[in-house]
């Protein structure tokens, strides 16, 4: 099978492939994040988030972009290629499991203080690991960050809310609201890319649908291989998917 190169957009900045996460993943998900964070690096991509869910049995989902917010299709199905053999030697699920790579949509997550800052004055949804004044959850726009807290304009109904400094040690998820206005500036993007590609060369996908890529991981097969068929049942049952 011919390997899906990654798409070379030129120089990277190492700095921006390391930024560290503000708000990062626990337990199994963690272990998964350490694992594929240096791939992703090697490949100019940073991680964005990892989620384990129940989804067909079980699904990993790892959500990637270049340090500018990119992604392409074809990138999606590159990265996952060197992606998962890496997690089949490191074993972090002791179950079959489905990878998908996919980048951030439109109402990404934000995860790093970078993300805060490209985002200043569009609407988010925080939710806190710890309460605020017997609150956790605030959505409002976003107004300004410091060295260790993001100031939101909290929406509260007609009277309005007034501004809530959220500090990023207590943040647990944060994401961008989808708006009429993120949609707008994201259709501007679309235009000036499909200009500049136009003049030569492909175009590159920032926000919008997010592009993805899935398919069943080496570990299906690997893990029905090491359980034992129950008699009777098909052997296309223990075939790996999307191989």
């Amino acid at each position: 099978m011919t390997e899906t190169p990654v798409i070379n957009t030129g120089p990277t900045d190492k700095a921006n492939l390391t930024e560290p996460r503000l708000i990062a993943e626990t337990g199994v998900a963690a272990r998964i994040a350490s694992i594929v964070t240096p791939v992703l690096i090697d490949l100019g991509f940073r991680l964005v988030r990892v989620r384990v869910s129940g989804l067909d049995g079980c699904t990993v989902q790892i959500m990637a972009e270049r340090p500018d917010g990119t992604m392409a299709i074809e990138e999606c199905e590159a990265v996952s290629r060197a992606i998962s053999p890496v997690l089949d030697v490191a074993d972090p699920i002791d179950r079959a499991y489905r990878l998908e790579i996919s980048s951030p949509g439109l109402d990404r997550p934000l995860v790093r203080r970078s993300d805060f800052e490209r985002h200043v004055g569009e609407v988010v949804k925080v939710e806190l690991a710890v309460a605020l004044e017997g609150r956790r959850r605030f959505r409002g726009r976003l107004v300004g960050i410091d060295d260790s807290a993001v100031r939101i304009r909290v929406e509260d109904g007609a009277e309005g809310g007034g501004d809530a400094q959220l500090r990023f040690d207590d943040i647990a998820d944060a994401k961008l609201v989808l708006t009429d206005d993120l949609i707008a500036a994201a259709l501007r993007r679309g235009k000036g890319q499909a200009g500049e590609a136009g003049g030569g060369g492909a175009p590159r996908r920032h926000g919008g649908l997010a592009p993805r890529y899935d398919h069943a991981s080496r570990q299906r097969m690997k893990n029905s291989m090491k359980n034992k068929r129950a008699p009777g049942t098909p052997a296309a049952a223990s075939q790996s998917e999307g191989e």
